[in-house]
């Protein structure tokens, strides 16, 4: 005997949970079709529209009231690329009984503006009679605004790569074919010129692997120890060594700082772009503040701020917004303009955050703060 059917007096009946719900409709899920995202158009038995919610209403520009109990095909004239009427050609209620959808694909709306369809047939049998077409509408601006965005990209990198590569293969095709012609202060020189530019490829290369990473959400962080303060001094060392005057420095570390544990690699890429900034594109002394803040992270006390600082012209305030975007450049000094996104992107991937403003001094003031993100087991 199996517990919860038996029909025997006495015997207790185990209730059956109800069956799911599983028409998707947004109705039965108690949900308003005016807060969804996408646009929802459904068209009764008889062609008829029964709804048309708000974000249909936005990428269509036709006022719900017009749509309402409209043929599907008076209320949505939709044409394909090369012109056709979409629902003549498709015919989705009297067309093959086997049919329950249609694909994404770009439309065209009348005015000649794009748009993403997908389309359902929702049978109460199967191979019988439509019962209902429930359509869906996604503008296509936020889709080309990513597909330019990615073509930018490429031909900015593939640009920035002619340079370095032509250099190489130039060079080194002289010394193979002429190499006993030279002198070797001449050699020295070419091979020197050919180590840079190789330098410079792996930079591009690895600035697109980080953006590709940033992008996808798969920039990984490998917390350590990290002395902020130090890191700071071996860059502004090699800016010394290398011939910049040490007085153009102004470090100023304030005391105690609390641990901070992050990626040492990853904030040495932040600094060496914020200082390279302020070198290249500022004047003046560059003034780097290191103190202890309030945490942007809920749920700890303490953070680390790093504040860079220049005494140049500074960013114009129309252009703060776009500062951290790809391809932004702050003048004409040559760059991918990717370096700055990238610090964003790595910045947030600690839990932290970095702004831009206009330095005491006038010219350009980053500001990142950190999590000290201690692990768990020191806290």
């Amino acid at each position: 005997m199996s517990v919860g059917t038996s029909s025997a007096p006495g015997a207790r009946q185990v209730p059956r949970p109800p069956a799911p719900r599983t028409s998707g409709d947004p109705a039965d899920l108690g949900i308003d079709p005016d807060q969804l995202p996408d646009g929802l158009v459904v068209a009764d038995e008889h062609g008829r529209v029964v709804c048309f919610n708000a974000a249909a209403v936005r990428i269509t520009a036709t006022p719900a009231a017009e749509a309402l109990g409209q043929p599907l095909e008076s209320a949505l004239p939709l044409e394909d690329l090369e012109g056709r009427r979409w629902w003549q050609l498709t015919d989705p209620y009297g067309g093959l009984a086997i049919r329950v959808r249609q694909p994404e694909r770009n439309l065209l709306l009348p005015g000649g503006r794009e748009v993403l369809v997908t389309a359902r047939y929702v049978r109460a049998e199967r191979l019988g009679p439509v019962h209902r077409v429930v359509v869906t509408l996604r503008d296509t601006e936020a889709r080309r605004r990513t597909e330019r965005s990615h073509a930018e990209l490429i031909a900015t990198v593939a640009h920035e790569l002619r340079s370095p590569l032509t250099s190489v293969k130039g060079f080194t095709a002289t010394l193979l074919a002429k190499w006993e012609r030279f002198t070797d202060d001449q050699k020295r020189l070419m091979l020197e010129t050919v180590d840079a530019d190789a330098d410079r490829v792996t930079r591009l290369i690895a600035e697109l692997l980080d953006i590709s990473r940033i992008d996808s959400g798969r920039l990984e962080v490998r917390r350590q120890p990290v002395d902020i303060g130090a890191a700071v001094g071996r860059h502004i060392q090699a800016y010394v060594a290398s011939g910049l005057e040490a007085d153009r420095f102004l470090l100023r570390l304030a005391q105690p700082l609390p641990d901070l544990w992050a990626d040492p690699d990853k904030v040495d890429q932040v600094l060496s772009n914020l200082l390279e900034n302020a070198v290249r594109h500022g004047e003046g002394t560059v003034t780097i503040d290191v103190t202890p803040t309030a945490s942007p992270r809920e749920g700890e006390d303490t953070g680390t701020s790093v504040t860079v600082s220049d005494e140049g012209a500074g960013i114009p305030e129309e252009s703060m917004s776009r500062v951290f975007t790809r391809f932004w450049r702050g003048s004409k000094r040559g760059g991918t303009g990717l370096g700055l996104y990238i610090v964003k992107g790595i910045v947030e991937a600690h839990g932290g955050t970095i702004t831009v403003g206009r330095a005491p001094g006038g010219g350009a003031e980053f500001r990142f703060t950190l999590p000290v993100a201690a692990p768990a087991y020191l806290t």
